[in-house]
């Protein structure tokens, strides 16, 4: 069943993750240059680990207890990368490195935004498997 929504929902987070992180700086030097998330190891690795487990959450779909775990995970490595990115701009004082903050520290805001609507999609098909299961 991967004509559901929330295979939408996660092949989009998929991509936020794991292709935005190359078009979308995270913060800008004081001489111009551009910080991308796959400049830091750190980064790139909770990026491409969050990218992958959409990925595998997405052809889990017969298992829909376990895709719903996987979006959690997902969301989870999110988090720790937003709390990271939070840490990292709070720690640099004023103009001493990073002179401006680019919408990549966004993004893992927006792919936590649709790994919720996809387990709230999943939630809604396990609620009615249950209630038709209760029927026979």
């Amino acid at each position: 069943m991967l004509q559901r929504i929330q295979t939408v929902y996660l092949l989009i987070a998929s991509i936020i993750s794991g292709g935005l992180i190359f078009i979308f700086p995270i913060w800008k030097l004081n001489d111009g240059v551009e910080v991308f998330a796959i400049s830091s190891t750190l980064f790139a690795c909770l990026f491409f680990g969050s990218a992958i487990v959409s990925l595998i959450a997405i052809f889990m779909f017969k298992n829909r207890k376990l895709q719903f775990v996987l979006g959690r995970l997902a969301i989870i490595l999110n988090f720790i990368l937003l709390g990271f990115f939070v840490y990292q701009s709070l720690t640099v004082s004023g103009e001493a490195e990073a002179s401006e903050k680019g919408i990549g520290m966004f993004l893992p805001i927006v792919s936590i935004v649709f790994l919720a609507l996809a387990n709230k999609a999943i939630k809604k098909d396990e609620d009615l498997v249950k209630s038709v299961d209760r029927l026979r």
